[in-house]
Parts: structure tokens; C-alpha cells; sequence
């Protein structure tokens, strides 16, 4: 799915006003086709059937943190190649580094602008081979 392009994105986030925005924005503003999960075990349950293109990752999450969350997609053969995002209020430059380090190909800050969370992601998606 790598040279495809960006259709189905599944958004991990436990709170629940950021996955409405979330949900919201990605779908009526860019089109996309959005899954959510409130914590990581449940991203791995509808990750499987769900065959994301994206992975949006929040980085502080009860339980199953989102680079935990990540490390656990990555060993499911469904989503071992999927690209990751991660969300996080947290933006330090060790903190983005250490989140690259994972296997994301971005890391966004939140808030993030619904508006134009959309472009971003496409900006984020159509340059990750370039």
C-alpha cells in the first residue's frame, strides 16, 4: 500500500472531543474513510479487519501508550508496513526524535487544526517516499 494513496486512516486517541473533531475534520474536510479506537488494545483488535492506509497515534494514552501501541501493530502482519503519526501535546525535539526512532514518519502537535489536519496528513503521506 506504500505507492497507494490515502484512503482509510485509523485514529487512536482516549479523548473523546479529539476524536470527534478528528473524525470529523478527516472525514467532511479530506474524504478519508476514519476508524476509531479509544485505546491501543482496541486499535489492535480493529486494526486487522479495518486494513488501515495510516496510522494516527496519540503518544499519551492509559494502559497502552501510543509508541506501545505502535510496537504492537508493527508485529501484526496486517499493519507491520502501515505508516505511523503520532499526536502529542509534548512536541520537545528528543521527544519527536525518540518518536522517529519508533517508525513514525511524522509527529504532529496538538492542538492540531481541524482545518487543515486533512493537508497536513496528505503533505505528510505524499512525501514520506520522497
Amino acid at each position: 500500500m506504500m505507492n497507494g494513496s490515502l484512503q482509510r486512516i485509523l485514529f487512536v486517541d482516549d479523548e473523546a472531543d479529539i476524536r470527534t473533531v478528528a473524525k470529523l475534520a478527516l472525514e467532511a474536510v479530506g474524504g478519508f474513510t476514519v476508524e476509531l479506537a479509544v485505546s491501543g488494545e482496541e486499535a489492535l483488535r480493529w486494526a486487522g479487519d479495518f486494513k488501515p492506509d495510516l496510522l494516527l497515534l496519540d503518544v499519551m494514552m492509559p494502559g497502552m501508550d501510543g509508541p506501545a501501541t505502535l510496537r504492537a501493530l508493527r508485529a501484526m502482519w496486517q499493519t507491520a508496513e502501515v505508516p505511523a503519526v503520532f499526536l502529542t501535546a509534548r512536541a520537545q525535539a528528543n521527544e519527536v526524535a525518540a518518536l522517529r526512532a519508533l517508525g513514525a514518519i511524522a509527529v504532529i502537535t496538538k492542538p492540531f487544526d481541524p482545518m487543515t489536519l486533512a493537508d497536513q496528513l496528505r503533505a505528510i503521506w505524499d512525501a514520506r517516499d520522497g
